[in-house]
């Protein structure tokens, strides 16, 4: 999954450590969901995405999900 958190925190100037301490991770989950080797879970998402003032969608592209729920959901 890719998101923007890395140009988000670079736009604030912020350390990928000061984004997990602010929301209560580690920096190595930070790095995983940055270079896509990790998904957020659902109330880390919320909180990174409120953090930044954005909405889940703003800093997440589900895109690529939509597409597999789309070709799973047309199986029957």
């Amino acid at each position: 999954m890719k998101t923007k958190i890395r140009e988000l925190r670079k736009q604030r100037k912020l350390s990928q450590e000061e984004l997990a301490e602010a929301v209560g991770t580690t920096r190595q989950t930070i790095t995983s969901i940055e270079v896509g080797k990790y998904t957020a879970s659902l109330p880390l998402a919320y909180k990174i995405a409120r953090y930044f003032g954005l909405t889940i969608e703003e800093v997440f592209d589900f895109s690529d999900l939509e597409d597999g729920l789309w070709n799973n959901s047309n199986r029957n």
